[in-house]
């Protein structure tokens, strides 16, 4: 059956309207009204996600337990986000100094099922509102710039921002990591971009691609 291309930009296009949504609405409303949100875009994107679906719920378990950790034995002393995919963990944001940068580490370090954690937060004073709005906005820019692209998988990378610097996460070829990379480098008001990905060969990506996710239900073709 053929491929109806105005039914897909149209898609696309809806997609990065709700992602743009989302990242403006992130810092000032709660999370249920951004997961309305950011919903609208999950249907269509998560076949191309190359974690299983049980590692997508473990990560997502995983960032849970990490804020909540930090949260409880470093309160409003610090900034600090966590992120995971595939059971690495990112964090990044502000602390006071050198030893409490340290002990947010060792803290999340005892946390079950951690593959790896990349600490990259910062000495300095908390970020403002309007500083994290910026930072979330540039997330969203980032995310529609990778799913206008026609040559990669936007939702095989996890961007985040903090202080204009974007980080990408995910399991991509070295050539999909250089593209994604050149894009998000490209958005206004991004500083730097920081790799933070797991590097896969182009043939282990046909096998995923040839694979279905985990938990996905079999996809047939209609009745002739």
């Amino acid at each position: 059956m053929s491929r109806n291309p105005r039914f897909f930009t149209r898609t696309r296009s809806s997609a990065i309207c709700a992602i743009l949504m989302a990242s403006l609405a992130a810092p000032l409303l709660g999370g249920c009204f951004v997961g309305a949100v950011a919903g609208i875009t999950a249907g269509s994107l998560a076949a191309a996600d190359r974690r299983t679906v049980g590692t997508q719920v473990e990560d997502r378990t995983l960032q849970v337990k990490a804020e909540s950790a930090i949260r409880e034995s470093f309160g409003e002393s610090v900034h600090v986000n966590a992120t995971v995919y595939n059971r690495q963990i990112l964090l990044t944001g502000e602390a006071p100094d050198e030893t409490t940068i340290r002990n947010v580490e060792a803290r999340v370090a005892t946390l079950p099922n951690i593959r790896l954690i990349v600490n990259d937060i910062q000495v300095g004073f908390k970020s403002s509102l309007s500083a994290r709005s910026n930072d979330a906005f540039i997330t969203g820019k980032v995310k529609a710039s990778l799913l206008d692209a026609q040559d990669i998988f936007a939702n095989s990378f996890k961007v985040t921002t903090e202080a204009g610097v974007v980080y990408l996460m995910g399991l991509v070829t070295e050539r999909e990591a250089n593209r994604a990379a050149s894009i998000a480098a490209g958005v206004p008001g991004v500083v730097k971009v920081v790799k933070v990905l797991e590097l896969i060969s182009e043939a282990e990506l046909s096998r995923l691609s040839a694979t279905p996710n985990n938990g996905s239900a079999p996809v047939e073709n209609g009745p002739r």
